[in-house]
């Protein structure tokens, strides 16, 4: 499972017109799911997002957390984040997830946020979606969290 988390001032996410999400500072976060990715892989990276040091300390150092800080998440699916790109022009998505095993953990991964952590917002999964966002920083990070070896790469 892929995070590219952005530290933000503010971000929203809109859906034919109409906003389905926004925060103001905090992290916008994409999700993209692999082939392979199961729940402990959603809640491993739920774990990270929570933890990852990059917002400012009294020393100006990247050493707090979203959860120290109390920042806004906002969780928004991109499946293309799973895209092969070695080669040629085109991206493959033969690692993607088939869209409802996406969809599922993605669900999965809102669902245990919002047990733990406040506020969370969320895009539409499988929506055209129109992302807007102040990078702080700016900084973007990409975490993954891959499945174990042995998990089979059939979706």
């Amino acid at each position: 499972m892929i995070g590219l988390l952005q530290r933000v001032l503010e971000a929203s996410v809109m859906v034919e017109g109409r906003v389905v999400g926004a925060i103001g500072p905090g992290l916008l976060v994409l999700v993209g799911v692999e082939k392979g990715d199961a729940e402990t892989q959603a809640d491993r990276l739920l774990e990270r997002l929570l933890g990852y040091r990059v917002f400012a300390d009294d020393a100006g150092r990247m050493n707090r957390s979203l959860a120290e800080v109390g920042g806004g998440l906002l969780l928004v699916s991109q499946f293309t984040l799973a895209a092969d790109t070695d080669k040629g022009t085109r991206p493959s998505f033969s690692s993607a997830a088939s869209p409802d095993t996406g969809r599922h953990l993605f669900e999965h991964l809102v669902a245990r946020d919002r047990d733990c952590h406040a506020p969370v917002a969320i895009g539409e999964y499988g929506a055209h979606m129109r992302v807007a966002l102040v990078n702080d920083g700016p900084v973007t990070f990409r975490l993954r969290v891959r499945p174990p070896s042995s998990t089979s790469l059939l979706d």
